[in-house]
């Protein structure tokens, strides 16, 4: 049976040279960092290159991780300033109606294949599109607090804002959220009737 390293036994080891030990950061944080970046940018392609531009930044600022904060939430500000760098850049640049929308989805990694699992399914796929519909701080915040259980706080450093501020901005994302969800629904019951 393998041991599993924390986070800060895998930067010590990768500080120390083992690449295989980054790797193995990359491989357990590239999943929620791709879907961060892809909440931000909406087009798979830019969100792969911010999710790389992070991973490297990320490696080449591994000696300035100061570990007052759990490593998730440096590396999703790293996160978050690529996205941020990213759209201001291709905003100077002509918008794509390719990149308009594409859907964000959540894994239903339940094998079972009861209504209860569809139901999570269907949930889950209404409330990516819901958040795909809100601005980006919006999303980030939505998705920080619950997809990966940031505390406040953690947010705070993420956003490089005052724990207040984010708490009032995430009240305030839970409402268009539900207004989302709302015209999501509105608009799939209408199509049924």
């Amino acid at each position: 049976m393998s041991v599993k390293l924390s986070d800060i036994e895998l930067i010590d080891l990768a500080l120390e040279g083992n690449q295989g030990a980054y790797v193995d950061l990359i491989n357990r944080h590239q999943r929620y960092v791709f879907t961060l970046a892809l909440r931000f940018t909406k087009n798979r392609e830019d969100a792969e290159e911010v999710a790389q531009d992070s991973f490297l930044k990320a490696f080449r600022s591994l000696t300035a991780f100061q570990r007052n904060s759990k490593f998730t939430t440096w590396l999703y500000s790293i996160v978050y300033t690529t996205a941020m760098s990213k759209l201001r850049k291709s905003r100077l640049d002509t918008d794509s109606l390719d990149d308009v929308l594409h859907p964000v989805y959540v894994e239903n990694y339940s094998t079972e294949d009861t209504s209860r699992g569809l139901e999570n399914k269907v949930q889950k796929e209404y409330i990516n599109k819901a958040i795909e519909r809100l601005l980006p701080d919006d999303g980030m915040i939505i998705s920080l607090f619950y997809l990966a259980e940031q505390s406040l706080e953690e947010i705070a450093q993420v956003m490089n804002m005052p724990a207040n501020t984010v708490k009032v901005k995430l009240h305030r994302a839970r409402q268009r959220l539900k207004i989302q969800l709302e015209q999501l629904l509105k608009h799939e019951i209408n199509e049924l009737l």
